[in-house]
């Protein structure tokens, strides 16, 4: 048995087949999944609700790659992703309005840039995404579902 830090020796094989099936699939490529991406993120950095919120990204070109990476890993399960998304969201005061015009901003711009069964997954993906990163925020914040935000529990 291999350590847990070693991959599986056909785990990147495995990878390549499963990202070149998506992508055949669904017409998504990294470089394609990328260009939406900063197109994506100059609409949203432009934003009144948004751009705020991403003015705080200090390095625009190491985020952009993270989430490329993290976009790749998500639609074409490259693997190439291994942050804490979660995490990275948690002190961005983010509302469920912020949420709401991320997923409007984003599905607009898939929409537009990818083909359409790419676009369905990659709109299929953001809306978990951004339900489980709501849901997160707003349970670490104590703001459960059913209950009051701020009151007691």
């Amino acid at each position: 048995m291999q350590p847990p830090s070693v991959p599986h020796p056909e785990t990147p094989a495995r990878r390549a087949a499963a990202a070149a099936a998506i992508a055949a699939e669904t017409g998504l490529s990294d470089a394609l999944i990328a260009e939406t991406l900063r197109d994506f993120y100059a609409r949203a950095r432009a934003d009144d609700l948004l751009g705020p919120v991403f003015a705080k990204v200090g390095d625009w070109d190491a985020h952009i790659g993270t989430v490329t990476d993290f976009w790749s890993s998500v639609a074409l399960m490259t693997g190439r992703y291994h942050g804490q998304p979660m995490r990275a969201h948690f002190g961005l005061g983010l509302t469920p309005a912020h949420f709401a015009r991320w997923l409007e901003l984003f599905e607009a711009t898939v929409a537009e840039r990818c083909p359409p069964a790419g676009a369905a997954l990659l709109t299929a993906r953001a809306r978990t995404i951004a339900r489980s990163l709501e849901m997160g925020i707003a349970v670490a914040r104590g703001d459960l579902p059913g209950r009051t935000p701020g009151a007691p529990a």
